[in-house]
């Protein structure tokens, strides 16, 4: 008697469902992720143990670069637009409403407040080629303290939340010009700040 061979159908894998969620995944993360902005200077941050994280938001950045140079940065949405008015008041100076917007846009510079004008009147590419001089810690002429105390009283007005300081020197930075810039916070009873780091492996302790 023959044997009777069962019919064998090809098995069918539906893959809809997996197309439709990489879209979707791809999707989330274009719409969440946050480019790192480019800084206005290359900063050289040397290495330490430390894994503690700085918070995402509210943050005043003081970059050192290892030229005695000093950039402002700040990373607060909502104060930026408070921040400029108040520092233009201060200092008798304006700024147009397409300046304003810049600023908004810019993620950190190194110029008096007398030229910040300038420097936001021009275009991103055109802002990269400028020389910035650095922002003034003279003590006859100290306009750093000025830019972290303003965003300070900014941030507050506008989110009601406090502002995170953080130091970001270059490896070869001065130690007397990094030394300087604590001081000057530290002149203002600021004497929490962090300094950022790149992390390095722990030492493993030998048994």
């Amino acid at each position: 008697m023959p044997k009777v061979k069962p019919h064998r159908t090809n098995p069918s894998l539906d893959m809809t469902p997996m197309v439709d969620l990489a879209f979707l995944l791809v999707t989330f993360f274009m719409l969440t992720t946050k480019f790192a902005a480019e800084e206005v200077v290359v900063v050289d941050t040397p290495s330490s143990t430390s894994d503690i994280k700085l918070p995402e938001s509210n943050i005043i950045r003081l970059l050192i670069d290892k030229d005695k140079r000093v950039f402002f940065g700040f990373e607060s949405d909502k104060a930026k637009s408070l921040l400029l008015d108040k520092i233009a008041t201060k200092y008798g100076v304006s700024f147009n409403e397409k300046q304003k917007k810049n600023f908004g846009n810019l993620n950190s510079f190194g110029v008096p407040v007398q030229q910040l004008g300038g420097l936001l009147s021009l275009s991103t590419e055109q802002r990269k080629r400028v020389n910035q001089t650095g922002i003034p810690i003279d003590s006859l002429n100290n306009q750093l303290i000025d830019w972290v105390m303003e965003a300070r009283k900014a941030n507050q007005e506008a989110i009601a939340k406090p502002t995170f300081i953080a130091i970001k020197g270059d490896n070869n930075a001065d130690v007397a010009t990094v030394k300087k810039v604590i001081q000057i916070l530290q002149d203002k009873n600021i004497n929490r700040f962090n300094l950022i780091t790149d992390l390095e492996n722990k030492p493993v302790a030998s048994n």
